[in-house]
Parts: C-alpha cells; structure tokens; sequence
C-alpha cells in the first residue's frame, strides 16, 4: 500500500527539546541523556547541523520557529502569535480587528506573581465555560459587548478579539514569567488590559475545578496572509498537533490538519496514533507530513529534567522506531528533524539560539554526525526557513518584489 516510487517527506518537531547542560544530568542535555537508539542511528546515517530557526531580534516562540519550519521566513510572514491561533479556531479577524491570546493562569493570593502560566492545565470543556462567562461578564466592561469578545481553545490556551488599537500595547507572555514578580501590559490600552485581566479573577473565582485564578493577554496581532503551501512548495501537505498554534500554521497554509483523539498536547499524549496519521496521510497520497509533539517544551516549561528526558525517549520508542519501518514500506523518502527553538529546563522559557537539526535520506547515506547540541556545535548556522527547501531539494521561493 502507497509504494507507488513517489518520495516521501515527513517533518518531526519535538517542541523546544533542545536545551543547555543540566547538573542533575552530569552535565548532560536531556537530549544527550536520553536513551534514542532509533534517534541516533538515523543520524549516522544522515546530515546534522544547526538552524537558526528564530531570525535575529524576534521573540522566541513557537509561532516563529514553526513558522520557519514550514518554509515561511517569519521576518516577511509574522504578525503575531494569537490571530494564528485564531486562525485554527476558524476565526477570520475583521479588518480592524487583532486577536490576542488569552492564557488561563495561576496567580499568587497578592495577585503579584506568576505561579502556574498553564493555569493547571484545566479540561477544555471546563476551559470553555470559562470564557463563556468572561465573554458574558468581561467584555461589556471595554468599550460595550461586541468590542471584545474571547472564545475557547485548548485547555489553558484561549483567544480574546479586541479593537486594533491595543495593537502597540507591550504584553510580556506568562511563560517568561514562571516564578517571577508580574510585568503588566504597558503602551496603548494597557490600562484596559490590565483593568480585564484583573477583573477575569470575580469570574474565575466561580468555577470551584479550576485551578487558574486569571486570564492573561499577549501575543496580539493582525491575521496573517500566508502563501498555499502546496502552491509554494510543489507538494501536498498534513499535519497532526495537539497545539492551536501549530494548527493554525497548517489552516493558514492549507495543509490537511488530521485530529487524532488522544493527541493532548501534554506528557500524556498519543505518539502512535500522532505516527499513524502520518504513515496513514502518507499512504493515501499525500507528499508531506509535519509530526508536531508538544510534551518536551511543556518539559522545559516545568523545569521537569525527568519529563524532558521521558519525552525524548517516547518519540524514539512510540514514533521514529515504527515511522522509519512504516516508511520503508512505502518506498523512498526523506526527513527533517529540529526542534521550533530551545526550551531550557533551567529557564523555564524559550530561548533564541540556534538548534540542532537532522536530515536523512532513505537511498542516500548523508556524513552522519550526532545528534545534540554539542555535536552539531561547530556546523555553520543556516537560517531555518532553508530547512524546509533542504528537504524537498528545492529551491527556496523568491519573493516578490
């Protein structure tokens, strides 16, 4: 089935697995730690280096690095984290209008540090209540209802729409501030920001199974306008994600986004069923995949040295061992391994510097190398919109003038 000589691509993103040393690790990464035999092997086989997949002067996030992974340089096609997200919601922003993302989170009782920036990871469905009241309760407060309106994503990851004139306001992400003393929003609007976030607490106080006690605004923007990736690129193209964010790339782009029910975004996910949508898209025709694993940047988030480790170990084990079987079975292909920038355990947030990436052919044997941070240490940095063009062997896309 499916091995009809076409070549295949399949894209792996372990989410922020690349780190810096850990004393609890001997001076190790997690991801020279962890026990990858499958992971190893595929890169004595193949071509590692090192990806600037964050362009200089940008804010380290996944929409940036996965923006890069896809083969868009972020420094033409960015315009913000949240209206992408939107975007996977099937929300259309209005002209005029900028979305911004709205992170349930756990704060202090003085209301002055940031104590969980997931809010607990809450049930979506309890989530959903929760910004239902908040669109009720909330959004009259600025401007009268329909002004600002919030709608449910994923657990802690959710979306308010507002006027654009909060477009310039300086939000800091909660991420960047796990443990530490509040930055609240500065610039235009920020008092009307800060006037809902703090306000979201009455609401959030009635929903006795959640843990968050606010809602928290950040990465607003303009809906971006990406170019069909097929029609860039020259193939057809899927994707499985647990993340609205990652999703949102794919609906912008027009790939196939394929749900896989046990897909959570979290260390409990489902690697297999994530490795057999893509053996399965594969078979069926389609020419890429992009594999997307959230669980080692939720890691670094925790600062859990273990999880990060756990992770790794899980997408050699429950998905690279049987993809590269599935893979073999269905004729020639290649693969792009990199992470969407690094999430160190010790910082508990992203960071800009270059990561390690890993290319494999399946009838061309590459100089093999290893695979971590210190071993792709002295390749030359490319910039991680190349990668995608790398894969295909194709030239990358002029852009217009």
């Amino acid at each position: 089935m499916g091995d009809d000589g076409l070549m295949k691509y399949v894209v792996c993103v372990p989410d922020g697995c690349s780190d810096h040393p850990v004393p609890e690790l001997d001076g190790l990464t997690p991801l020279q730690a962890a026990h990858t035999p499958n992971l190893d092997a595929l890169a004595a086989r193949g071509r590692v280096g090192r990806a600037a997949v964050i362009p200089e002067g940008m804010p380290p996030g996944s929409d940036v690095g996965n923006m890069s992974l896809l083969g868009y340089d972020p420094r033409r096609f960015h315009t913000g984290r949240a209206p992408i997200e939107a975007a996977a919601l099937g929300m259309r922003l209005a002209a005029g209008q900028i979305a911004f993302r709205a992170n349930l989170v756990t704060l202090n009782e003085a209301a002055d540090e940031m104590v969980d920036f997931a809010g607990g990871h809450p049930d979506s469905d309890v989530a959903a209540k929760a910004m239902a009241a908040l669109d009720e309760r909330i959004a009259a407060m600025v401007g009268g209802a329909g002004n600002v309106s919030f709608h449910p994503g994923v657990q802690y990851r959710h979306i308010m729409c507002a006027a654009a004139d909060w477009l310039n306001a300086e939000c800091v992400p909660p991420h960047d501030l796990s443990g530490k003393a509040l930055v609240w929003p500065t610039g235009p609007g920020s008092a009307e920001l800060r006037a809902i976030m703090e306000a979201s607490a009455e609401v959030l106080a009635d929903f006795d199974d959640l843990a968050a006690t606010h809602v928290w605004l950040w990465g607003q923007g303009t809906q971006p306008v990406l170019e069909n990736f097929t029609e860039r690129w020259g193939v057809s193209a899927g994707m499985v994600t647990a993340v609205d964010l990652v999703r949102g790339l794919g609906v912008l782009s027009g790939m196939d986004v394929v749900e896989v029910p046990g897909a959570t975004g979290w260390y409990d996910t489902d690697y297999e069923g994530k490795r057999d949508a893509a053996l399965a898209a594969l078979a069926a025709g389609t020419d890429l995949f992009v594999i997307h694993v959230e669980a080692t940047d939720e890691a670094g988030h925790a600062g859990d040295v273990a999880a990060k480790v756990e992770a790794l170990e899980n997408w050699d084990r429950r998905i690279l061992a049987d993809l590269v079987v599935g893979l073999d079975a269905q004729g020639p292909w290649r693969l792009l391994l990199s992470p969407d920038h690094p999430t160190p355990v010790a910082l508990k947030t992203h960071t800009t510097e270059p990561v390690p990436y890993l290319l494999v052919d399946s009838a061309v044997d590459g100089p093999g190398g290893v695979y971590s941070e210190a071993g792709v240490a002295d390749e030359p940095i490319i910039p991680g919109h190349q990668l995608m063009a790398d894969l295909l062997e194709a030239p990358t896309p002029e852009v217009p003038a």
